[in-house]
């Protein structure tokens, strides 16, 4: 039995509150999680034989620390099941950009194998073996737009208006553990409300709710990233509008009422960045991905579960 074309959506941040510390080193957030169609494909080939492999190898990312092997290790041992994968992936968010890639990745893999080996797992169910493999597993698997909280596990659906979005992410990777373990990392915003949140100016375009409070880590690590925030906001169709940092970075994204506008913005900083190249210039920041991307209601994926 084989799955192919499997989507595994990458998502953005609408705001991100350190609000405390555990004992234990997690950090306490709040946060919003909005899904988008950019998106990694998976493949999966039954085996016979209980062996769980990948198909290729994932440059950077040793097979002890790939994820998709490890949530599919974690279904196989939940269940009992003698069933083994071959996991093929195509790589379309970057990594260390926090859109939560290696994350969707993960979820999407829970979800294929509970339906491709008929092991019958709940939601519920699968979102507790979502959680140790990552704070961000469990919302993919949860399918919907959602507030969080604790360590991002906490989740409350939410209802978000349609929203367009450009990503781009500036020539930089970020380390997620680094930013966390930065002395300079506020961990004492305020808590708020779900109703906080929804009743804010066009949905957390103001100060207080479109703030992520590892911005000014990472921008004082990776420099880079700054200097591409402000160059964006300098750009024609994007002038006027936030732009905002997703999870520990590095990608940066800003929001539209309509996809056409996204699709400008993306159109516009293409071609000054073609030019850019052709006269070798050193004035503008340099971009591995700039794209125009939907905001989803919900995970593709969110029907495969049956309870």
């Amino acid at each position: 039995m084989t799955l192919y074309d499997v989507p595994a959506p990458a998502k953005v941040n609408l705001f991100l509150h350190v609000v405390g510390r555990r004992a234990d080193g997690y950090h306490l957030l709040q946060t919003a999680f909005r899904f988008i169609d950019l998106c990694d494909t998976l493949h999966f080939d039954a085996r016979a034989d209980g062996v769980i492999s990948r198909a290729a190898e994932l440059p950077g990312v040793p097979e002890a620390q790939d994820l998709t092997l490890r949530a599919a290790h974690a279904l196989q041992q939940a269940t009992g099941t003698r069933q083994g994968v071959q996991i093929g992936l195509e790589k379309r968010i970057p990594q260390g950009g926090g859109l939560g890639g290696g994350s969707s990745d993960a979820a999407t893999v829970l979800i294929a194998l509970n339906k491709l080996w008929g092991t019958g797992l709940s939601r519920r169910e699968l979102m507790a073996l979502a959680l140790p493999l990552g704070a961000d597993v469990p919302v993919f698997v949860f399918g919907q737009s959602a507030f969080a909280e604790g360590i991002g596990e906490e989740l409350t659906a939410l209802t978000l208006p349609e929203r367009a979005y450009l990503v781009a992410q500036p020539d930089a990777s970020v380390p997620t553990v680094g930013v966390f373990s930065a002395p300079d990392l506020t961990r004492d915003s305020s808590y708020i409300t779900i109703a906080d949140f929804l009743a804010s100016p066009i949905f957390c375009r103001n100060e207080l709710y479109g703030r992520n409070d590892l911005e000014p880590v990472v921008y004082r690590l990776y420099p880079e990233v700054q200097r591409a925030s402000r160059w964006l906001a300098e750009q024609e169709s994007l002038r006027g509008l936030p732009i905002r940092m997703s999870g520990s970075g590095a990608c940066l994204y800003a929001e539209f009422s309509k996809l056409s506008e996204a699709v400008l913005a993306e159109a516009e900083i293409t071609a000054i960045m073609r030019g850019a190249d052709k006269t070798f210039s050193q004035t503008h920041p340099r971009f591995r991905l700039v794209q125009a991307c939907t905001g989803l209601a919900e995970h593709p994926l969110r029907n495969w579960i049956a309870r």
